[in-house]
């Protein structure tokens, strides 16, 4: 009998690695769609046959593909910018901002992507007090702590959407809407929620919003989206700056004079090969929509939580489905060893310290294997 998740399944036949292992890892690397051979076989064509005229279809795609991710994140078009990885999209923003004021103050979850916390720790130099709010449990942020740390001092709320090692869902709404209370700009980490969890720029009404292509939305390295809301493109003004984020950069002008759109933080020469890699599986992702993508996620994530509980396996993530992204960590004793054995028998996972190993069914895994990955953790487990 048919159900309305067979189209997706169906599209398990465009990921080559399917075929060759049990690949449960898209939190971390996205499986490529076979697509991507022919699309960077695109870009290397045009490199080889037109030289640096194929600039003029290159540059092109800096708006064509940050449109795809509009269209995932519910977006305008036109408002997104692609750079190479979400630390050059957070220092781009970072630039624009003066810390040397009252109002210096930046609040964050201590459970922050590294890369996030590095870039906004080192503005301590230019004058920022660094607040991090602490996790009770290494799973979850409470909402209020983080909406109560957030006061008239606050310049900036710098968050992940989805924590990467227990993936909890963080309250955006809740916390733009204190941010913006108080007079504070939010920039918004999608990194581990794009793809797999709606994301809603336009009804959330965030300030700023970062990610990239390698995990959930299957693009692959050096395609990162920075989003800036349309009312705050002209206010920001950033200090980090290239030659592309020019209004006219082909004027080679020794004045610098800042392009009014999202092109004034594009900085310099984009990365044309990436935009072709990742052209193919952002849209997908938003050809198949995330609410269909998030119904089956939920199912999966569902499913691995039950099987790892029955197994007497500690889960390190949220237990309610409304507040799990798209993984489900699991631990125990020798998890790190577990992890490395379970990829030499061909269960592709992965483990971080201090959480445990991570499970990341996407769209075209099936419940058989997840199944069999926590069937294979145990028996590893009991083995040793």
């Amino acid at each position: 009998m048919k159900t309305a998740l067979d189209p997706l399944l169906a599209r398990r036949a465009d990921f080559p690695i399917l075929s060759t292992c049990t690949y449960l890892v898209s939190n971390s690397l996205g499986a490529m769609p076979a697509g991507v051979r022919e699309r960077v076989a695109e870009f290397a064509d045009d490199w080889a046959t037109q030289g640096v005229v194929a600039w003029e279809k290159w540059l092109p795609l800096v708006t064509r593909v940050g449109d795809v991710v509009a269209r995932i994140i519910n977006a305008p078009a036109g408002s997104i910018t692609m750079l190479q990885n979400v630390s050059i999209a957070e220092s781009v923003i970072i630039s624009c901002l003066d810390f040397s004021g009252k109002r210096n103050k930046v609040v964050y979850s201590e459970l922050n992507f590294p890369t996030v916390h590095y870039n906004w720790a080192a503005q301590q130099a230019r004058g920022a007090e660094i607040c991090l709010v602490k996790s009770r449990d290494g799973v979850t942020i409470d909402t209020q702590a983080m909406c109560d740390a957030i006061d008239e001092r606050t310049l900036a709320v710098p968050i992940s959407h989805v924590i990467f090692k227990s993936a909890y869902i963080q309250d955006a709404a809740a916390i733009i809407e204190k941010a913006h209370r108080v007079g504070a700009l939010v920039v918004l980490d999608t990194y581990q929620s794009a793809g797999t969890v709606p994301i809603d720029a336009l009804g959330w009404n965030v300030d700023v919003i970062v990610g990239g292509g390698v995990k959930w939305l299957c693009g692959g390295p050096g395609a990162a989206y920075l989003y800036v809301r349309s009312d705050l493109v002209k206010r920001l003004t950033p200090t980090v700056v290239g030659w592309f984020g020019q209004r006219r950069p082909f004027d080679f002008s020794m004045d610098p004079d800042l392009a009014d759109d999202v092109w004034r933080y594009a900085g310099g020469t984009p990365n044309p090969a990436a935009l072709y890699a990742a052209l193919t599986g952002y849209s997908m992702i938003a050809d198949l929509g995330v609410p269909s993508i998030r119904a089956r996620s939920m199912i999966l994530t569902a499913r691995a939580v039950e099987r790892a509980q029955e197994a007497g396996l500690r889960v390190n993530s949220p237990l309610d489905p409304a507040r799990r992204g798209g993984h489900v960590t699991v631990d125990f004793k020798g998890a790190e060893a577990a992890c490395a054995e379970l990829i030499r028998r061909k269960f592709i996972v992965d483990f971080r310290p201090g959480a445990g190993i991570r499970i990341g069914p996407h769209f075209y895994n099936t419940i058989e294997e997840v199944d069999a990955v926590i069937a294979e953790i145990v028996a590893i487990r009991d083995a040793g």
